[in-house]
């Protein structure tokens, strides 16, 4: 199982940025993805999850209405779109395999990339 994260960046207060997420080694359209990020000297937080055909999706209520998860079964790709960024939003973002039998609430992940750094500054 591999995931690679990619797109983080500097960027200013109120700007957008799409992170992409190439997943290989596992039959992908089989599984929950997830997205969740780790600011500096904090734990994980959650992000968004979304269903293995695409729908449902569930995001976090920090995140909800700027943030949109996505994914791309035939290209094996999940993506977090993020609108009006915020300070607050400065972290590292990976992505994560959600655990086989496990629930969308339990947030549990078997596999997840190294991440990729989003700082959002003026």
């Amino acid at each position: 199982v591999q995931l690679v994260e990619s797109g983080g960046a500097v960027v200013q207060p109120g700007g957008s940025l799409t992170l992409s997420c190439a997943a290989s080694g596992f039959p992908f359209i089989n599984y929950y993805m997830i997205w969740a990020r780790q600011p500096p000297g904090k734990g994980v937080e959650w992000v968004s999850t979304i269903a293995s055909r695409g729908k449902p999706t569930y995001t976090a209520p920090s995140v909800k209405g700027r943030f949109t998860i996505s994914r791309d079964n035939g290209k094996k790709f999940v993506y977090l779109q993020m609108n009006n960024l915020k300070p607050e939003d400065t972290a590292l973002y990976f992505c994560a395999r959600q655990a086989a039998g496990s629930s969308v609430s339990e947030v549990k992940f078997d596999y997840r990339g190294q991440g990729t750094q989003v700082t959002v500054s003026s």
